[in-house]
């Protein structure tokens, strides 16, 4: 279908009547502030009635499935659940005193993302609280933040990722109005606000939706049913995901989105789900004159993500990589188990810095098969591929939630950090890693379903049994001392502010060195067996020594930064065990 059918259907049903698609149901009424009323069916399985919505109201709907009424259930495109994900739908206004007219955007090229969770960031655990941060994050040199999803889910604490109203934001965090002030507070400190969506599943809590229509179809992912966006009523779940797109970008004046597991997609139409977002994202853009960013986080190691369509792509503006962390990550942790069994060694940390992907149509032992295809870095920018030192899920998918800097060394941290933002792909922070945060980021939800939190909590331990863990280090998911460790410590010792005056340091450096380079094929990469890596453009080559070991580096010049001591001479570069040096010459 045409982006122009999707607008057209996305300004019926934001209309000022109460709509619902409700293809399953025989007959639909509608409870307001207490009082029912009849609701008549129109075309495509839509019902309607004539009440006019007015902000405050609280409402609920009503289905009769041919044998007997339903209770009251949310709006599938609640935009508001005060009372939560099993409450009433709240009318809410579209207005807001924006400020930000003369924000103009960041390119993704430009940015330095900074990903966190709005529960655990701050003190508060809500948009004001992130707003509250925004002044110390722009003195770090973070340009763009990207918020864990805040889609509403069960209860107050959630990684986000259980979310089931995706037209809506989580009542805790400061519902919409909330989202609205920290994008507007974001813009006014010329920081971009990327937003984590979730369009592969449906939370297992509060999700009604089957009882409207045909949501989900059969088939399961990791997580839940899967989303219905190719089968019969998929014209209306797309409509779904793409309104609440163009939602998001243009009223909510959000950059970007953030796509989770694209793979779990069941995108099988001749036209891809992720095409169709990104046009929407295009032409909010254009009518803008707004850059919005659309990434899709992917393990597939597939070029399709990024090539545009002339090429048979989506045109996404880019994709998350995970290879990049995972092949330093198994040098500097020394961690070889589960996917890692396919890095841990230096040619595999310099074949992916060189080629972004780690497999290319070649082989990996975890998944027993070839695996991957190769970008044509003729047209895909380095930029494009997204890297990290960690994020939420290389920290709260171990079994303690343990980051990195609660075992490692200031020296291994900052070579990871140096490895991210003097690379040429885009870097992405996860909060606190900038002062060596030693708070953990367990996984946390508060179901109210006892059921549910069992089964939460026996997976997740068997899950990390089977993978080698310890089931007793295994922290309880729905524990709310579990979500309290994860909250911040914004109190910095020596050290800490140590490592935080070298992140500053080192997006300093990126953004004058330009590292966000267009073009992969020119950067020059060199290795040794020894553990040392060498990424070299022009006269600029950052060095570094990815073992316990002291190695000597055939490259020299004028040391720019390190965050030790190493030996950098005319013509050899002596590193320490896990040192790097940034040099010219």
């Amino acid at each position: 279908m045409s982006i122009a059918f999707r607008l057209v259907r996305w300004v019926f049903v934001t209309t000022p009547r109460f709509n619902i698609w409700a293809p399953v149901a025989h007959s639909a009424r509608i409870i307001i502030d207490g009082t029912e009323h009849d609701m008549r069916a129109t075309n495509g399985g839509w019902f309607t009635c004539d009440e006019v919505p007015s902000p405050g109201q609280r409402y609920a709907f009503l289905l009769f499935d041919g044998t007997s009424w339903s209770t009251p259930l949310p709006d599938p495109r609640t935009r508001y659940q005060p009372e939560g994900v099993h409450g009433p739908s709240e009318v809410v206004t579209t207005d807001f005193a924006w400020t930000d007219d003369a924000w103009g955007g960041i390119e993704l090229k430009d940015q330095v993302l900074y990903e966190l969770h709005v529960g655990t960031f701050s003190p508060e655990g809500t948009f004001d609280g992130v707003i509250g941060k925004l002044d110390y994050l722009a003195d770090l040199g973070v340009n763009a933040i990207e918020l864990l999803p805040v889609q509403p889910f069960a209860g107050e604490r959630n990684w986000g990722y259980d979310g089931v109203d995706w037209f809506a934001v989580q009542h805790s965090y400061g519902g919409p109005e909330g989202l609205k002030r920290l994008v507007d507070a974001a813009h006014a400190r010329g920081i971009a606000v990327i937003m984590d969506v979730v369009y592969n599943h449906f939370g297992p809590e509060g999700n009604y939706k089957g009882l409207f229509g045909p949501y989900t179809t059969a088939g399961h992912t990791a997580w839940g049913d899967v989303v219905n966006i190719s089968g019969p009523g998929s014209d209306e779940v797309r409509a779904y995901i793409l309104d609440a797109v163009r939602q998001w970008l243009d009223e909510f004046h959000v950059d970007g989105l953030r796509l989770d597991a694209v793979q779990a997609y069941d995108d099988r139409r001749a036209y891809s789900i992720m095409e169709e977002i990104r046009q929407v994202a295009d032409a909010t853009a254009e009518a803008t004159g707004i850059p919005r960013t659309i990434i899709g986080e992917t393990d597939q190691n597939d070029p399709r993500i990024v090539n545009d369509e002339s090429r048979g792509g989506y045109g996404l503006s880019a994709q998350w990589c995970d290879d990049v962390h995972h092949a330093f990550h198994s040098l500097i942790a020394d961690e070889r188990q589960g996917y890692y069994c396919d890095y841990g060694t230096i040619e595999v940390l310099a074949e992916t810095m060189a080629n972004a992907y780690r497999f290319r149509d070649t082989w990996s032992a975890y998944r027993g098969r070839t695996h991957g295809r190769a970008l044509d870095l003729s047209h895909v920018a380095p930029w494009r591929m997204v890297t990290y030192t960690t994020n939420h899920d290389q920290v709260g998918n171990r079994a303690g939630g343990d980051r990195p800097s609660q075992s490692e060394s200031p020296e291994q941290l900052m070579l990871r950090a140096a490895t991210v933002l003097l690379s040429p792909f885009t870097p992405m922070l996860f909060m606190g890693e900038e002062f060596g945060a030693r708070t953990p980021f367990p996984f946390f939800v508060s179901h109210t379903d006892p059921e549910l939190v069992r089964l939460t909590r026996e997976g997740r331990r068997h899950d990390f049994a089977r993978e080698g863990w310890n089931e007793a280090d295994v922290p309880d998911p729905a524990d709310p001392a579990t979500f309290d460790s994860a909250k911040l410590d914004w109190e910095f010792d020596e050290q800490q502010q140590k490592l935080l005056n070298a992140y500053r340091t080192l997006i300093r450096l990126r953004h004058s060195h330009g590292f966000n380079r267009d073009d992969l094929r020119t950067l020059e990469v060199s290795h040794d067996e020894a553990g040392w890596l060498c990424l070299r453009e022009g006269n600029t080559a950052f060095v570094g020594n990815y073992s316990p070991n002291t190695v000597t580096v055939p490259v020299g010049g004028e040391l720019v930064y390190s965050f030790s001591n190493p030996q950098v001479g005319p013509s050899r570069t002596v590193l320490g065990p896990w040192e790097f040096a940034l040099i010219e010459g």
